[in-house]
This record gives structure tokens, C-alpha cells and sequence, in this order.
């Protein structure tokens, strides 16, 4: 396992693939990255089951997305941060329609 220390704590290094894995779904925790950074999100009521709002899902890039929606990234600073995002380019999250 790669890691990293941010903010004094060591964190994971994550590919777009690792990240994927981390769903929410069949008893896996529930990670989004946003903007480099991978947060947990699993103990959150709005991310029950991996979905948010029906257009979003854990386990992926959200940067793009939140760019077009009705909140911006700040949102995600109360949760932890539990890795980096190596392979930011694009997301491999598709905007809200």
C-alpha cells in the first residue's frame, strides 16, 4: 500500500480503478474524491448506499460534478480524508444533466 502523510496523518494513494472499489455497495465503505483528495463518506445518511441524490455514486472523481451542482466541494471538508487521488485529470464521473 502506497502512502502519504497529509495534515500529519499517513493516507493511501489511490488509483481511479482503486477507487472504484470503494462503492458503498455490499458492505465496502463509501469514498469520493474531490479535487485530488479522497474522502470517507460512509456515515453519511446522504450517501446511503454508495448514491447521492441519484446522480452521484462513491467510488468516483466528483470534481467535475460538483462543478454543476447546487454546492460546491467545501461540503466534503467534514469528512475524513482518508488518501490522495493520483490520476486526477479528467473525472470518470459524468456532470448531473
Amino acid at each position: 500500500m502506497l502512502e502519504e502523510v497529509w495534515k500529519g496523518q499517513s493516507v493511501k494513494k489511490f488509483t481511479k480503478n482503486e477507487l472504484a472499489q470503494y462503492d458503498g455497495k455490499s458492505g465496502n465503505p463509501a469514498y469520493v474524491a474531490y479535487m485530488g483528495r479522497v474522502y470517507n463518506v460512509s456515515d453519511s445518511f446522504l450517501w446511503k448506499d454508495g448514491v447521492h441524490q441519484v446522480f452521484h455514486t462513491a467510488g468516483m472523481d466528483l470534481t467535475d460534478a460538483l462543478a454543476q451542482a447546487p454546492h460546491k466541494g467545501d461540503v466534503l471538508e467534514k469528512f475524513p480524508v482518508v488518501g490522495i487521488l493520483l490520476d486526477t485529470g479528467t473525472s470518470n464521473m459524468s456532470p448531473k444533466p
